[in-house]
Protein backbone atom coordinates (compact mmCIF):
# COMPACT_ATOMS: atom_id res chain seq x y z
CA UNK A 1 0.00 0.00 0.00
CA UNK A 2 1.09 3.56 -0.78
CA UNK A 3 2.06 5.81 1.67
CA UNK A 4 1.74 9.73 0.33
CA UNK A 5 4.27 12.34 2.40
CA UNK A 6 2.53 15.69 3.34
CA UNK A 7 4.62 18.49 3.76
CA UNK A 8 6.21 19.27 6.84
CA UNK A 9 4.62 21.73 8.47
CA UNK A 10 1.30 22.93 9.93
CA UNK A 11 -1.87 21.69 8.98
CA UNK A 12 -0.44 18.05 8.43
CA UNK A 13 -3.69 15.51 8.54
CA UNK A 14 -3.29 12.85 11.54
CA UNK A 15 -2.76 9.22 10.02
CA UNK A 16 -4.23 8.54 13.31
CA UNK A 17 -6.56 9.98 13.96
CA UNK A 18 -7.75 10.70 10.46
CA UNK A 19 -10.38 12.98 9.68
CA UNK A 20 -11.45 14.04 13.80
CA UNK A 21 -7.76 15.74 13.89
CA UNK A 22 -8.39 19.53 12.01
CA UNK A 23 -4.09 19.09 11.13
CA UNK A 24 -0.84 19.47 12.52
CA UNK A 25 -0.84 22.32 15.28
CA UNK A 26 2.61 22.60 16.77
CA UNK A 27 2.03 22.44 20.22
CA UNK A 28 4.24 25.28 22.19
CA UNK A 29 6.95 22.88 23.63
CA UNK A 30 5.57 19.51 23.55
CA UNK A 31 6.51 17.43 20.47
CA UNK A 32 3.25 16.36 19.43
CA UNK A 33 0.25 18.08 17.89
CA UNK A 34 -1.36 20.71 19.67
CA UNK A 35 -4.88 19.67 18.10
CA UNK A 36 -5.04 15.79 18.87
CA UNK A 37 -1.99 14.99 20.85
CA UNK A 38 -0.46 12.70 18.60
CA UNK A 39 3.25 12.95 17.67
CA UNK A 40 4.21 15.14 14.75
CA UNK A 41 5.74 11.62 12.68
CA UNK A 42 1.73 10.64 12.89
CA UNK A 43 1.39 13.65 10.34
CA UNK A 44 4.50 14.44 8.53
CA UNK A 45 7.79 13.37 8.53
CA UNK A 46 10.94 14.74 7.70
CA UNK A 47 11.89 15.93 3.87
CA UNK A 48 15.17 12.99 3.08
CA UNK A 49 17.90 15.89 3.56
CA UNK A 50 16.74 16.89 6.75
CA UNK A 51 16.67 12.80 7.80
CA UNK A 52 19.96 12.49 6.15
CA UNK A 53 21.29 15.52 8.09
CA UNK A 54 19.94 14.47 11.18
CA UNK A 55 22.15 10.83 10.88
CA UNK A 56 24.85 13.06 10.01
CA UNK A 57 25.34 14.85 12.75
CA UNK A 58 24.25 11.98 15.33
CA UNK A 59 27.31 10.30 13.25
CA UNK A 60 29.89 13.21 12.98
CA UNK A 61 32.81 13.41 15.23
CA UNK A 62 32.22 9.27 16.21
CA UNK A 63 33.82 6.44 15.18
CA UNK A 64 31.15 6.30 11.87
CA UNK A 65 31.94 9.77 10.61
CA UNK A 66 33.01 7.91 6.96
CA UNK A 67 29.65 7.15 6.61
CA UNK A 68 29.01 11.29 6.48
CA UNK A 69 30.03 13.44 3.65
CA UNK A 70 30.53 17.00 4.69
CA UNK A 71 27.62 19.32 3.28
CA UNK A 72 28.48 21.86 0.90
CA UNK A 73 28.11 25.58 1.78
CA UNK A 74 27.36 24.97 5.09
CA UNK A 75 30.54 24.78 7.07
CA UNK A 76 31.11 21.94 10.22
CA UNK A 77 27.58 20.29 8.88
CA UNK A 78 27.88 16.43 7.97
CA UNK A 79 25.21 14.55 6.32
CA UNK A 80 24.23 10.63 5.91
CA UNK A 81 25.76 9.11 3.27
CA UNK A 82 22.40 7.03 2.92
CA UNK A 83 23.03 3.65 0.37
CA UNK A 84 19.71 3.25 -1.64
CA UNK A 85 18.96 0.19 -3.74
CA UNK A 86 17.22 -0.08 -7.20
CA UNK A 87 16.30 -3.57 -8.58
CA UNK A 88 15.60 -3.60 -12.09
CA UNK A 89 13.62 -6.76 -13.05
CA UNK A 90 12.71 -7.17 -16.82
CA UNK A 91 9.24 -8.75 -17.50
CA UNK A 92 9.62 -10.63 -20.64
CA UNK A 93 5.57 -11.40 -21.13
CA UNK A 94 4.14 -10.06 -24.61
CA UNK A 95 6.12 -8.87 -27.32
CA UNK A 96 7.43 -5.63 -26.57
CA UNK A 97 9.98 -5.86 -22.86
CA UNK A 98 9.31 -4.37 -20.12
CA UNK A 99 11.40 -3.45 -16.39
CA UNK A 100 10.19 -3.55 -13.34
CA UNK A 101 11.54 -1.08 -11.03
CA UNK A 102 12.34 -1.68 -7.13
CA UNK A 103 13.89 1.50 -5.21
CA UNK A 104 14.78 0.90 -1.63
CA UNK A 105 14.94 3.78 -0.12
CA UNK A 106 17.78 2.17 2.36
CA UNK A 107 20.36 -0.54 2.13
CA UNK A 108 23.52 -1.97 3.91
CA UNK A 109 26.52 -0.28 2.80
CA UNK A 110 29.54 -2.56 1.17
CA UNK A 111 27.10 -5.37 0.17
CA UNK A 112 27.26 -6.54 -3.41
CA UNK A 113 23.29 -6.63 -5.17
CA UNK A 114 22.85 -10.24 -4.63
CA UNK A 115 23.63 -10.40 -0.92
CA UNK A 116 21.77 -6.87 -0.15
CA UNK A 117 18.88 -8.41 -1.52
CA UNK A 118 19.14 -11.45 0.36
CA UNK A 119 19.28 -9.73 3.94
CA UNK A 120 15.99 -7.60 2.26
CA UNK A 121 14.21 -10.93 2.43
CA UNK A 122 15.30 -11.73 5.67
CA UNK A 123 13.13 -8.66 7.68
CA UNK A 124 9.72 -8.78 7.66
CA UNK A 125 8.07 -7.56 4.85
CA UNK A 126 6.30 -4.96 6.00
CA UNK A 127 9.71 -3.80 7.48
CA UNK A 128 11.20 -3.88 3.88
CA UNK A 129 12.13 0.02 3.33
CA UNK A 130 10.56 -0.15 -0.39
CA UNK A 131 9.87 3.64 -1.90
CA UNK A 132 5.88 4.04 -1.50
CA UNK A 133 5.39 1.22 0.66
CA UNK A 134 4.36 0.85 4.57
CA UNK A 135 7.90 -0.90 4.75
CA UNK A 136 9.71 2.82 4.09
CA UNK A 137 7.08 4.71 6.23
CA UNK A 138 7.85 2.39 9.13
CA UNK A 139 11.28 3.18 8.57
CA UNK A 140 11.10 6.63 8.19
CA UNK A 141 8.98 6.70 11.88
CA UNK A 142 11.17 4.54 13.66
CA UNK A 143 14.19 6.83 13.06
CA UNK A 144 12.44 9.25 14.53
CA UNK A 145 10.99 7.14 17.54
CA UNK A 146 14.29 5.32 17.99
CA UNK A 147 16.84 8.46 17.58
CA UNK A 148 15.03 11.79 18.26
CA UNK A 149 16.90 14.38 16.90
CA UNK A 150 16.72 16.28 20.40
CA UNK A 151 18.79 13.06 22.21
CA UNK A 152 22.28 14.40 20.57
CA UNK A 153 21.37 18.27 19.21
CA UNK A 154 21.10 20.72 21.73
CA UNK A 155 19.82 23.63 19.48
CA UNK A 156 16.66 21.67 18.73
CA UNK A 157 15.93 21.42 22.97
CA UNK A 158 14.01 24.53 25.10
CA UNK A 159 15.06 25.86 28.06
CA UNK A 160 18.68 24.56 28.62
CA UNK A 161 20.92 27.08 31.30
CA UNK A 162 24.32 27.02 30.05
CA UNK A 163 25.42 24.40 32.51
CA UNK A 164 22.71 22.40 31.30
CA UNK A 165 23.56 22.78 27.58
CA UNK A 166 27.20 21.81 28.49
CA UNK A 167 25.75 18.44 30.84
CA UNK A 168 24.03 17.31 27.59
CA UNK A 169 27.10 18.05 25.35
CA UNK A 170 29.26 15.94 27.38
CA UNK A 171 26.57 13.22 27.47
CA UNK A 172 26.89 12.76 23.66
CA UNK A 173 30.13 12.92 23.25
CA UNK A 174 30.96 10.08 25.74
CA UNK A 175 28.02 8.11 24.42
CA UNK A 176 30.03 8.41 20.71
CA UNK A 177 32.81 7.24 21.99
CA UNK A 178 31.43 4.16 24.36
CA UNK A 179 28.66 3.15 23.21
CA UNK A 180 27.10 4.24 19.67
CA UNK A 181 27.73 1.93 16.49
CA UNK A 182 26.55 1.07 13.27
CA UNK A 183 26.39 -2.12 12.49
CA UNK A 184 27.72 -4.38 9.49
CA UNK A 185 26.21 -7.40 7.47
CA UNK A 186 27.94 -10.32 5.79
CA UNK A 187 28.12 -14.01 5.64
CA UNK A 188 28.95 -15.34 8.72
CA UNK A 189 32.06 -17.38 7.34
CA UNK A 190 33.44 -13.62 5.52
CA UNK A 191 32.59 -10.92 8.48
CA UNK A 192 36.77 -11.74 9.31
CA UNK A 193 37.94 -11.39 6.06
CA UNK A 194 35.70 -8.96 4.86
CA UNK A 195 36.57 -6.69 7.46
CA UNK A 196 40.45 -7.28 7.32
CA UNK A 197 40.07 -6.23 3.64
CA UNK A 198 38.57 -3.15 3.92
CA UNK A 199 39.84 -1.83 6.57
CA UNK A 200 38.89 0.22 9.75
CA UNK A 201 38.25 3.95 7.99
CA UNK A 202 37.13 2.09 4.87
CA UNK A 203 33.97 3.99 2.85
CA UNK A 204 32.37 0.94 2.25
CA UNK A 205 31.76 -0.84 5.70
CA UNK A 206 30.30 0.34 8.63
CA UNK A 207 32.75 -0.77 11.43
CA UNK A 208 35.88 -2.75 11.74
CA UNK A 209 36.27 -6.50 13.13
CA UNK A 210 39.04 -6.54 15.81
CA UNK A 211 38.50 -10.52 16.48
CA UNK A 212 36.38 -13.28 15.05
CA UNK A 213 36.59 -16.38 14.97
CA UNK A 214 36.87 -19.39 12.77
CA UNK A 215 33.76 -21.38 13.04
CA UNK A 216 32.18 -24.46 11.68
CA UNK A 217 28.16 -23.78 13.35
CA UNK A 218 27.22 -19.74 13.39
CA UNK A 219 24.22 -18.94 16.65
CA UNK A 220 22.42 -15.54 16.54
CA UNK A 221 22.48 -14.00 19.90
CA UNK A 222 18.60 -13.21 20.30
CA UNK A 223 16.83 -16.66 19.23
CA UNK A 224 19.80 -18.92 19.76
CA UNK A 225 18.70 -20.72 16.53
CA UNK A 226 21.77 -21.27 13.61
CA UNK A 227 22.70 -18.95 11.57
CA UNK A 228 22.90 -20.19 7.65
CA UNK A 229 26.90 -19.68 6.65
CA UNK A 230 24.88 -18.24 3.31
CA UNK A 231 22.84 -15.98 4.43
CA UNK A 232 23.78 -12.47 5.67
CA UNK A 233 24.02 -11.93 8.90
CA UNK A 234 24.47 -8.52 11.49
CA UNK A 235 27.48 -7.74 13.38
CA UNK A 236 27.99 -4.97 15.93
CA UNK A 237 31.46 -4.00 16.26
CA UNK A 238 31.06 -2.83 19.86
CA UNK A 239 29.88 -6.40 20.75
CA UNK A 240 32.66 -8.11 19.38
CA UNK A 241 32.87 -9.87 15.91
CA UNK A 242 32.39 -13.53 17.25
CA UNK A 243 28.36 -12.62 18.42
CA UNK A 244 26.22 -12.26 15.45
CA UNK A 245 22.78 -12.11 14.74
CA UNK A 246 19.98 -12.77 12.13
CA UNK A 247 18.56 -9.34 10.53
CA UNK A 248 15.26 -9.76 11.83
CA UNK A 249 16.59 -10.09 15.47
CA UNK A 250 18.99 -7.47 15.67
CA UNK A 251 16.57 -5.09 18.09
CA UNK A 252 16.46 -3.01 21.12
CA UNK A 253 16.38 -4.37 24.26
CA UNK A 254 13.68 -2.81 25.37
CA UNK A 255 11.38 -1.65 22.69
CA UNK A 256 11.99 -4.83 20.52
CA UNK A 257 12.06 -2.65 17.73
CA UNK A 258 14.39 -3.52 14.82
CA UNK A 259 17.42 -0.97 14.86
CA UNK A 260 16.59 0.96 11.62
CA UNK A 261 19.73 1.86 9.61
CA UNK A 262 21.46 -0.46 11.78
CA UNK A 263 22.03 2.14 14.27
CA UNK A 264 22.66 0.70 17.81
CA UNK A 265 23.90 1.87 21.60
CA UNK A 266 25.82 -0.69 23.50
CA UNK A 267 25.91 -0.85 27.04
CA UNK A 268 25.27 -4.14 29.63
CA UNK A 269 25.98 -6.69 26.93
CA UNK A 270 22.60 -5.34 24.94
CA UNK A 271 21.52 -3.75 21.70
CA UNK A 272 19.34 -0.52 22.62
CA UNK A 273 17.87 2.18 20.34
CA UNK A 274 18.95 5.78 20.88
CA UNK A 275 15.90 6.48 22.57
CA UNK A 276 16.03 3.70 25.38
CA UNK A 277 19.67 3.90 25.78
CA UNK A 278 19.57 7.67 26.65
CA UNK A 279 16.71 6.88 29.17
CA UNK A 280 18.42 4.06 30.91
CA UNK A 281 21.69 7.00 31.37
CA UNK A 282 19.39 10.02 32.07
CA UNK A 283 15.56 10.60 32.93
CA UNK A 284 13.61 11.80 30.34
CA UNK A 285 10.64 14.44 30.84
CA UNK A 286 7.15 12.78 30.04
CA UNK A 287 5.83 16.42 28.77
CA UNK A 288 8.98 17.51 26.00
CA UNK A 289 9.74 14.21 25.86
CA UNK A 290 13.72 15.69 26.14
CA UNK A 291 16.42 14.01 28.28
CA UNK A 292 16.86 16.32 31.83
CA UNK A 293 20.00 17.23 33.25
CA UNK A 294 19.24 19.57 35.92
CA UNK A 295 20.81 18.92 38.87
CA UNK A 296 17.62 20.10 40.75
CA UNK A 297 15.43 17.63 39.47
CA UNK A 298 18.09 14.96 40.21
CA UNK A 299 18.20 16.08 43.84
CA UNK A 300 14.28 16.14 44.42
Amino acid sequence: MSVGQHPAGKGAPCKKCKGSCSGFQPHSWRKQCGSCQCPREEHSLPSDLEEDCRIGQLLSDSHYSGLTARMKGVEGSRVYKRNRMIITNPITSGKDPTFLTVTYEWAPPGLNQKLAMQYMELIPKNMQPVAGTEGAHYRRVQLLRQLPPYDHNPDLCQGLSERERTAMEDFVKRYKEQALGVAEVALPCSAKQQTEKNGSKSKETNGTAKEAFEKTEYFCEMCQQPLSRDAPAVYAERAGFDKQWHPACFMCCQCREPLVNLIYFWRNNSLWCGRHYCESERPRCAGCDQMIFSEDYEQT
